[in-house]
């Protein structure tokens, strides 16, 4: 009983860690982007803005949930739940620092492979039980999208298996005791890094939810929480796929071994990898326009699965020499 009670406190303090860093990693953002466009930011609530995210929160939960009269409410009602849960539960299997993971299990890249896929679902059903034409563009595009780049992620990491010898994950970290894989993988870290960023739907290859075109894409019929649920998927979805990346390719919760660096603990060490990403994450998005929907396809097969397939093949034979 003891031990199922620990494992109880565990996922309710990493799920409430989790929520804390999605509902300030918002702030964040309007900072960096407010900073980078040369204005401040969210200001009036609190201290420069520090209970923005909260008040924020509050908004959206009290506002007036619309459902369209033609929707499939069962599906409109579980859609954003489903990306929600998909994304939290991803941080079941990161090691967070030495020893400590929810779950520490031999398959851990394909577990989190498998609930970025159900993730994407969340996306698909929303665009279609919302029955509105501009929903169902963004479901569409979203569908397409998610297949083209879980392939050239998933193909990303077996470079990363091969080195290391296992897929899981705590095992990846101690295979880079000497060498990050960043080092010995760059292309697949790149391939890795593109597809995440059109896994997460973030600029520039936020389609599913092109503004511009598409009024909100398959968020566009929802409002109050229920929006404020699919812009909570997308946040953790970022903070996964930075904790992914921390994990295979920066040494996760390992520093530098210089010796007055080495006092640090392995959970700062991880949180200033995954915020480093996160950063790139707003950089982008202040930096580049949004690619056409063809440019984006074009991408995904001719350029990164090719690139992929290349670096299984190179580190295959490096391993046998």
């Amino acid at each position: 009983m003891p031990e199922t009670l620990w494992t109880v406190l565990k996922v309710f303090i990493v799920v409430n860690v989790v929520m804390l860093h999605v509902a300030y990693v918002v702030y964040f953002e309007r900072k960096v982007i407010g900073h980078m466009q040369a204005r401040l930011g969210p200001m009036r609530v609190g201290w420069h803005g520090l209970l923005q995210p909260i008040a924020d929160g509050i908004k959206l939960f009290f506002k007036e949930d619309i459902i369209p009269s033609s929707a499939d409410k069962p599906v409109f009602y579980i859609a954003p739940v489903i990306g929600v849960i998909a994304a939290i539960a991803s941080f079941a299997v990161i090691p967070m620092w030495e020893g400590f993971s929810l779950a520490n299990i031999n398959i851990g890249i394909l577990y989190l492979l498998a609930l970025s896929s159900i993730g994407s679902y969340s996306i698909i059903l929303g665009g279609w039980a919302s029955n509105s034409k501009y929903s169902f563009l963004g479901g569409l595009r979203s569908s397409a999208q998610v297949i083209s780049y879980e392939i050239a992620m998933g193909m990303s990491l077996v470079g990363v298996m091969m080195l290391s010898g296992s897929a899981n994950l705590t095992d990846i970290v101690n295979a880079q005791s000497q060498t990050w894989f960043i080092v010995s993988q760059p292309v697949a870290f790149f391939v890795f890094l593109m597809a995440a960023v059109a896994e997460t739907n973030r600029t520039p290859f936020d389609l599913p939810e092109a503004e511009t075109e598409l009024v909100a894409g398959y968020a566009t019929e929802y409002s109050g929480f229920r929006y404020g649920l699919f812009f909570m998927a997308e946040y953790a979805g970022m903070f996964a796929m930075s904790a992914v990346a921390t994990v295979c390719f920066f040494g996760g919760w390992k520093g530098p071994d210089v010796w007055f660096l080495a006092s640090i603990p392995g959970v700062v060490w991880f949180l200033l990898k995954i915020y480093g990403f996160i950063f790139f994450y707003f950089w982008i998005r202040a930096t580049l326009p949004r690619y056409r929907y063809d440019q984006l396809m074009g991408l995904g097969w001719k350029l990164f699965i090719p690139l992929a397939l290349a670096n299984i093949i190179f580190t295959g034979l490096i391993k046998l020499l």
